[in-house]
């Protein structure tokens, strides 16, 4: 294959998948049809099997494009940010509470989209889900521990627990919000949050 193609296949492959990533964040993965995204992609129907060998293949690598991008921003967020660790972490979950409040109708995380309704179904996708929220929570836990080590939080928190505490709470919210259609489980995430990481002083 000469670069041209392969450079072409590659340009096709990532367009079904990030036409397909918006697809599914509205409707699920079991609901949307092959021809569908195929056809917002502008891709031939009979072109899918060249790119994925099922439809399973096809979801284990959309979850892989979602992670790789989303992994891509948290590093930024979280490591290139010059400002003190807490304030990072802080800012984190603003623009993930930002981003669900644009419309509390529309999923906004493919990993809240599809916990539920993939992972009696396909165990590699189960696996793909579990390993991109392992990355997400380590890249967390390093931030939390940055705060601790700095004094910017109490000084006695274990950094994975707590970050695995305060992940679950905001993947719990974010499915709150869906169903209430309002982003009050998200405010209450945050001052939660706040209040794990000793940041609201209970006495006041």
């Amino acid at each position: 294959m000469t670069q041209t193609n392969k450079t072409r296949t590659t340009d096709t492959r990532q367009q079904i998948l990030t036409t397909a990533q918006q697809i599914i964040l509205g409707k699920g993965f079991s609901a949307v049809g092959l021809n569908e995204i195929l056809k917002a992609a502008n891709v031939p129907k009979g072109s899918f099997y060249h790119y994925f060998e099922s439809k399973e293949q096809f979801g284990n690598a959309l979850l892989e494009h979602y992670f790789a991008q989303y992994i891509t921003t948290v590093d930024k967020q979280l490591k290139t940010d010059k400002r003190p660790a807490v304030e990072r972490l802080l800012a984190y979950f603003e623009q993930w509470k930002a981003n669900q409040c644009d419309d509390t109708s529309m999923d906004r995380c493919l990993v809240v989209k599809l916990s539920g309704e993939v992972t009696d179904l396909s165990e590699a996708m189960r696996l793909t889900l579990k390993q991109g929220t392992q990355q997400v929570i380590e890249r967390l836990s390093v931030c939390v521990q940055e705060a601790i080590d700095k004094r910017e939080i109490n000084a006695n928190y274990d950094a994975k627990t707590v970050t695995q505490e305060i992940y679950y709470l905001w993947v719990g919210a974010t499915l709150m919000t869906k169903v209430n259609h309002t982003p009050a489980a998200l405010e209450i995430a945050m001052k939660a949050t706040q209040n794990r990481l000793g940041l609201i002083d209970n006495n006041e």
